[in-house]
């Protein structure tokens, strides 16, 4: 499944440059082609600006250019056209209705040359260095012993053709971007997916193995309860029977963990018991408890309780459970001897909680995902911890729950330490 995942990405990627590939070949080849057609145009143009023109001069002798037979027009065209006998204004005219019959709507300059390249008729803005940019037509009959040729320059705009394709341009921009996304979406999606299903296996590779231990020590102690040596020995059967049952009950405490992440999902599923609560005795009562682990692992735990408000508006179970977990991991996740303070006061009229420990710390990228669900860091040579990766999830849950905030500061080597700000209680003021 590891191989699988890389290839779908290689080839989605693949694809998606090949699209992008072929979109933007698609718009090079329509620009050339739409430049090209443009081009057309303008000649088409310069063939209607002719056409208009004979008409015009027609018109101009006292003739019905629809009447006159093609001889008779012919033969006064032969003989007697030239363009210096239309006005500017109706050179001006015909060559505006030309271009918008091909739906041309640029400023333009045109300039008419007779055999010698000298100018005979022009607008007032042409100038020489146009002829080479124009469009051109001879514009005397083939048989007409005059020469006369209509320049036609047309003021193409900065980027006219990209213009004339914006709506196929942002289109093709959007589409692609919809692609685009849709990719980064489904990669996203993918690598989610094989994150929760890495996630899922660590999780049941950790709780099968944090079942099996106090089942095979259950199996162990009722084995032992059926010896014939023990049946009859009270203080042996006691010392079994208290073993099931602090295993039993070590078992129940892991279900329970598993169940309350689960209640965490939904928020209206938590029953809070809120109250108001002397926080440094309930940090007193949880350092206690967890005073025997600190001795044996020859440890300290400093407690500057030096907050002038200590009460506080919390669920008094949840409330210790929060600091019983980040004290618990300070001591598991220590080097040798754990060193723990903590630390209260009062900071923008919140109670601040700091729990400071030397431990083995945290890299950057494990402090910002120390509070996902059933994330655990991956701890070197420290094979004894255990857990579910549950337990900074619920602490962050129920800090937040408790109208609370909670952040944490580390580094490798250097330890970690939590700070917890909650809301002062109305009590601090009687």
């Amino acid at each position: 499944m590891k191989k699988v995942y890389p290839l779908i990405i290689a080839l989605i990627t693949f694809s998606v440059l090949g699209i992008l590939y072929i979109q933007l070949s698609w718009i090079k080849n329509a620009r050339i082609v739409k430049s090209e057609e443009y081009l057309r145009d303008l000649e088409k143009t310069v063939l209607g600006v002719r056409s208009l023109c004979y008409n015009s001069f027609i018109n101009a002798e006292g003739y019905n250019p629809e009447q006159l037979d093609e001889a008779n027009k012919e033969y006064l065209l032969i003989t007697k056209f030239t363009a210096q006998a239309i006005s500017p204004e109706e050179m001006n005219m015909i060559i505006v209705r030309a271009m918008k019959n091909q739906g041309i709507k640029q400023p333009f300059e045109y300039c008419v040359t007779n055999l010698y390249n000298n100018p005979i008729s022009a607008s007032k803005g042409f100038e020489s260095s146009m002829f080479a940019e124009s469009v051109d037509i001879r514009l005397s009959p083939p048989m007409s012993p005059q020469t006369e040729t209509f320049f036609l320059y047309v003021k193409e705009p900065q980027n006219y053709i990209t213009r004339q394709m914006a709506s196929m341009i942002i289109a093709s921009i959007f589409f692609t971007i919809i692609i685009i996304s849709a990719f980064a979406l489904t990669i996203r999606t993918m690598l989610r997916q094989k994150n929760i299903s890495e996630i899922k296996s660590d999780f049941i590779n950790n709780m099968t193995h944090e079942l099996k231990t106090p089942l095979a020590t259950i199996s162990l102690a009722v084995d032992a309860l059926n010896n014939e040596k023990v049946i009859h020995d009270p203080e042996k059967i006691r010392y079994y029977g208290g073993m099931i049952k602090e295993e039993n009950r070590r078992m129940h405490k892991q279900v329970e963990t598993i169940l309350q992440a689960a209640k965490l999902e939904k928020q209206e599923d938590l029953n809070l018991s809120v109250q108001s609560l002397d926080a440094h005795a309930a940090i007193d009562k949880v350092a206690k408890n967890l005073s025997l682990q600190i001795q044996e692992k020859s440890g300290e735990l400093h407690l500057n309780l030096m907050a002038g408000k200590s009460f506080v508006d919390v669920d008094e179970m949840h409330f210790s459970n929060i600091i019983f977990n980040l004290l618990d991991n300070a001591i598991k996740y220590s080097k040798d001897a754990p060193v723990i303070h903590i630390t209260t006061q009062v900071v923008n009229g919140m109670l601040s909680i700091k729990i400071k420990d030397n431990g083995i710390g945290m890299s950057r990228e494990t402090a910002s995902r120390a509070f996902e669900k059933f994330y655990r860091a991956h701890t070197g040579n420290l094979h004894n911890v255990k857990g579910f990766g549950l337990g900074l999830s619920y602490v962050k849950n129920m800090v937040e729950a408790m109208n609370g905030h909670i952040k944490l500061e580390s580094a490798l080597g250097k330890g970690t330490t939590f700070t917890i700000l909650m809301p002062l209680s109305k009590h601090n003021n009687d």
